[in-house]
C-alpha cells in the first residue's frame, strides 16, 4: 500500500517537461511548429534541415518580417505570443500558431537558439535566454530557429524514439502537409546534407500537390473544383479549392485523401466522406481518390483549440460545407464522364475516317480483294458463294479478313460463318457456338452475341464495343429510379426521430425544405421530428434514417443516391445470365445512349475496340 503524499506545487523544471511534453512528443512536433511560425512571419522562402532523423538537430529559416531584440528576449518563455492577447482573440483565429507554447516547449526538451539580425537567443532547460550580439544573419532577413539534442535531458523519452530513418519519414510529412496549402511559397528539405524537396513558389496548388507527393502521375491529369456558399447565418462565406485526380488516378486507401481547414491539416472525417460520396460511381472495388481540400472558413465558426497539435476541429455547422464539397465534386465528375465519353466516341470515328481516306491503304485492301476472288472463284470445295456482279466493300472485307485468317473450311465449320447470295457484311448472320443469338443490321449497329456470359458484343459506327451487361442494365435502371425522385409511401405511423441538441435542431431546420423536395416529409412536434411521408424507394429503418442524417450529415440527395444504386445493383441482370436476342440487342442499344457510362459504383459500362487497334495488337499492316 504506498504512503500517503501531501499537496504540493511541481518544480519549474517538471512543469515545463511535463508541458513541453503535450506538445513536444519527437522531432516531427518540432518541425510543425517552426513552421507554422515562418508561415506566420509572412516569409516566402522557407527551408529546413534536418540531421539524425530531427533528434540531433533541426534548422528552419525563412525570409519573414524577422524578430526584434525584445521579441527574442520574451519568445521562449512560457505563454509569450504574438498572436494573441485576449481570450475573445480565440474565436477569430487567423494564424497557424497562437498558444505561445511552442518554444517554451521546445527549450524545455532541447537546446533552442533563434537568430534574427544582429542578435542570438539561447535557451535551454538548464540555460535561460542567453542574448548575444553576432553578425547580421541573411542580410538582416528573416529568422533562423535551431533545435539540437531533443530529449538528451530527458533520456527515458528519448529512449521511446524510433530509428533517425523512421524519425525522417515523420518530419517530411509534415514538411509536405505544411507546404501543400502554400504554393505561393517555397519550400526546401535538406536532409543530413542532401536535399530531399525543393519546392518552388508561385505555382498552382495542383502543381505543389503532384510535386510534394512526387506523384508518378502528369499534374494534367489533376484538376482544381472551386466553390463557396454561406455559413448558417447566412452572411459569412466558405470557400474550398479541391485537388482531385481523374478515375484513372487511385489508391487502395485513403492515406492521399488530405484536409486543410484555414491552412491547417485535420482530421474531419465528414468532409473526407463528402469527398468520397461526390466521387461516388467513378471510383469502384473499394478504390479511392488522390485529393486535397483546401477550405477556408470564418473563423469564428471553427474551434481549433481542442487538440494540443491543433489536428482536430470543431466546426459550428459544417452542414453547407459538407453538401458544398460533395455537390462540386459529384457535377465535376458526372460532367467529366460525359465529356470524355463523347470525346472517346468523336476520337474513334474520326480514326475510322482517317483510315478510310488513305487511298494507300485502300489501294493495297482493293488488289487483294481482286486477287482473293479469282482464286476463290476457281475452288469448287468452297462453302460459300460470291455473287458474280462486284461485290460491295463491306463485303469484300470480310471475304479479306477470312482468307487471311487461314483454311475457309475449317473456319466456316468452327464459327457457324454463313454467307448468302448478294449480301453486304452488315447483313451476315453470324451464330455465337452454342447460341442461338444473331446479329441485325440497324442504323450501322450489329449485335453478335454474348461472351463469357458477361458480355454484350456490339458493332456500332465501325466500332467494336464489349458491354458488361450487368453494370449497363444497373446503370439504365439507377437512371430510372433517380429520374422517378417525386414518387413517395404515405407512412400510416410516422417515423420518430429525437434531436440530441439545439445544433441537430437547428441543422434539421435548414434542410427541412430539401428533405421535403427529395420526398422525406417531416415536422417538428413535441420535441421530436415526425416523418410522415418517405421516397418509394427507401428501405432504410428509423435509425437508418436518424444516422444518415445525424451522424454522417448525408445530404438529402446522397441518401436518395445510395438507395437507387443499391436498389439497382441488387435488381440488374447478374454475370452468366444469357439474355435472349432481342432483350440483349435492347439492352446493348440503350447501354450505348447512356450519357453517363458507368455504373454508380463506377465502373465503365463497356469498352471499345477499333480496327485499327486490333491490327496493332496483332501486328498487322494498316
Amino acid at each position: 500500500m504506498s504512503e500517503r503524499k501531501p499537496v504540493r506545487a511541481l518544480s519549474v523544471d517538471v512543469a515545463r517537461k511535463i508541458a513541453a511534453g503535450e506538445v513536444i512528443d519527437r522531432p516531427s512536433a518540432i518541425v510543425r511548429e517552426l513552421l507554422d511560425n515562418a508561415v506566420d512571419s509572412g516569409a516566402d522562402s522557407i527551408s529546413v534541415e534536418i540531421e539524425g532523423g530531427g533528434i540531433e538537430k533541426i534548422r528552419i529559416s525563412d525570409n519573414g518580417w524577422g524578430m526584434s531584440l525584445d521579441d527574442l528576449k520574451n519568445c521562449a518563455r512560457p505563454h509569450c505570443t504574438s498572436k494573441i492577447s485576449e481570450s475573445e482573440d480565440l474565436l477569430n483565429l487567423t494564424t497557424l500558431g497562437f498558444r505561445g507554447e511552442a518554444l517554451a516547449s521546445i527549450a524545455a526538451v532541447s537546446r533552442l537558439s533563434i537568430s534574427s539580425g544582429n542578435y542570438r537567443m539561447k535557451a535551454s532547460i538548464t540555460e535561460d535566454h542567453l542574448i548575444e550580439n553576432i553578425p547580421s544573419v541573411q542580410d538582416g532577413k528573416g529568422t533562423i530557429v535551431m533545435s539540437e539534442g531533443l530529449f538528451e535531458n530527458f533520456p527515458a523519452r528519448r529512449n521511446f524514439l524510433k530509428r533517425p530513418a523512421s524519425e525522417t519519414m515523420m518530419c517530411r510529412e509534415v514538411f509536405i502537409e505544411k507546404s501543400l496549402p502554400r504554393p505561393d511559397i517555397s519550400f526546401r528539405l535538406k536532409v543530413d546534407g542532401q536535399i530531399r524537396h525543393d519546392l518552388p513558389g508561385g505555382v498552382t496548388l495542383s502543381e505543389r500537390f503532384a510535386r510534394a507527393l512526387e506523384l508518378k502521375e502528369n499534374t494534367n491529369l489533376f484538376s482544381e473544383i472551386k466553390s463557396k456558399g454561406l455559413e448558417s447565418d447566412g452572411k459569412s462565406e466558405w470557400s474550398f479549392s479541391l485537388v482531385i485526380g481523374e478515375p484513372g488516378i487511385f489508391r487502395n486507401d485513403r492515406k492521399q485523401i488530405f484536409i486543410f481547414v484555414n491552412g491547417r491539416r485535420v482530421q474531419e472525417y465528414s468532409l473526407l466522406q463528402a469527398i468520397e460520396y461526390g466521387c461516388q460511381g467513378f471510383f469502384p472495388n473499394g478504390t479511392h481518390p488522390v485529393a486535397a481540400l483546401f477550405l477556408q472558413v470564418n473563423p469564428k465558426f471553427v474551434d481549433f483549440n481542442i487538440h494540443p497539435a491543433k489536428k482536430e476541429v470543431r466546426f459550428k455547422d459544417i452542414s453547407s460545407v459538407h453538401h458544398g464539397v460533395s455537390s462540386a465534386t459529384r457535377e465535376y465528375f458526372t460532367s467529366y464522364g460525359i465529356k470524355n465519353s463523347f470525346e472517346r466516341e468523336k476520337e474513334l470515328q474520326e480514326e475510322i475516317e482517317r483510315s478510310r481516306q488513305n487511298t494507300l491503304f485502300n489501294a493495297i485492301i482493293e488488289k487483294e480483294f481482286e486477287r482473293e476472288e479469282k482464286a476463290v472463284s476457281q475452288s469448287t470445295n468452297a462453302n460459300y458463294q460470291i455473287n458474280h456482279s462486284k461485290p460491295s466493300y463491306s463485303s469484300r472485307l470480310a471475304d479479306y479478313a477470312l482468307s487471311q485468317a487461314g483454311d475457309k473450311s475449317r473456319l466456316n465449320e468452327s464459327t457457324n460463318i454463313r454467307f448468302k447470295q448478294n449480301v453486304s457484311m452488315e447483313e451476315m448472320r453470324f451464330s455465337i457456338p452454342g447460341s442461338s443469338v444473331s446479329s441485325r443490321k440497324e442504323a450501322d449497329f450489329i449485335y453478335y452475341g454474348t461472351i463469357f456470359g458477361t458480355f454484350l458484343m456490339v458493332q456500332k459506327n465501325g466500332v467494336f464495343y464489349l458491354i458488361d451487361q450487368h453494370a449497363a442494365h444497373e446503370r439504365i435502371l439507377f437512371n430510372r429510379l433517380m429520374s422517378g425522385g417525386s414518387e413517395t409511401q404515405e407512412l400510416l405511423v410516422p417515423l420518430e426521430i429525437q434531436t440530441d441538441s439545439k445544433e441537430d435542431d437547428e441543422y434539421m431546420s435548414s434542410i427541412q425544405s430539401t428533405l421535403s423536395t427529395a420526398g422525406f416529409k417531416c415536422r417538428k412536434e413535441d420535441g421530436k421530428w415526425l416523418f410522415s411521408s418517405l421516397p418509394a424507394r427507401w428501405k432504410g429503418n428509423q435509425e437508418d434514417l436518424k444516422q444518415a442524417i445525424f451522424e454522417k450529415h448525408v445530404s438529402p440527395e446522397e441518401i436518395i443516391y445510395q438507395i437507387a444504386a443499391m436498389t439497382a445493383c441488387k435488381a440488374a441482370v447478374k454475370d452468366g445470365t444469357i439474355l435472349g436476342p432481342e432483350a440483349a440487342e435492347n439492352l446493348a442499344k440503350e447501354a450505348l445512349l447512356l450519357k453517363d457510362p458507368h455504373c454508380p459504383h463506377g465502373r465503365p459500362v463497356w469498352t471499345t475496340l477499333t480496327k485499327e487497334e486490333l491490327f496493332d495488337r496483332v501486328r498487322r499492316t494498316r
